[in-house]
């Protein structure tokens, strides 16, 4: 024994297993506690879909969670059975049609794949790696104000 036998088997990039990977990362990054990684990974693997030519992009959907406006419009793109959004670029404003508010009903199908499986499968195909997103600078962290009572010096 190998150590390596209880490994899943290398799964074939296709359109449908790609669309199944990025819909598990995304299903899994709405919840996970650093989800950066994951949405990076989602973003990067769409992005060379879209330039390959096997997925589309679709329209504009109005968000259905805005951050700081009122509304906010994501793009629909397409990639075998399953659809997902992305944050729009201002070339996406001018070249594609508004589709309105999200139509609820619609629902990806179920995916057989785990998050691990996934994860591979995405990073083998774009080549990000999750060491590389961990490496990325990180903002400082805020360090909250010391007060003294009046009178105490600072030093």
């Amino acid at each position: 024994m190998n150590g390596y036998d209880n490994l899943p088997p290398r799964l074939n990039p296709t359109i449908e297993s790609l669309s199944q990977a990025i819909f598990v990362v995304n299903r899994h990054a709405k919840t996970a506690t650093n989800p950066k990684y994951l949405y990076k990974l989602k973003h990067n693997a769409l992005q060379k879909l879209i330039k390959e030519g096997k997925a589309k992009k679709v329209g504009l959907h109005f968000s259905s969670n805005p951050k700081l406006s009122q509304q906010q419009s994501d793009v629909l793109v397409v990639c075998g059975n399953y659809s997902f959004h992305l944050p729009p670029t201002k070339q996406d404003f001018d070249q594609l049609p508004h589709l309105g508010s999200l139509n609820n009903s619609v629902r990806n199908p179920k995916a057989l794949l785990s998050l691990k499986q996934a994860k591979s499968m995405l990073s083998d195909y774009t080549g990000l790696t999750e060491i590389e997103q961990m490496n990325q600078p990180k903002k400082s962290k805020y360090n909250k104000p010391v007060f003294k009572k009046l009178g105490e010096s600072y030093y």
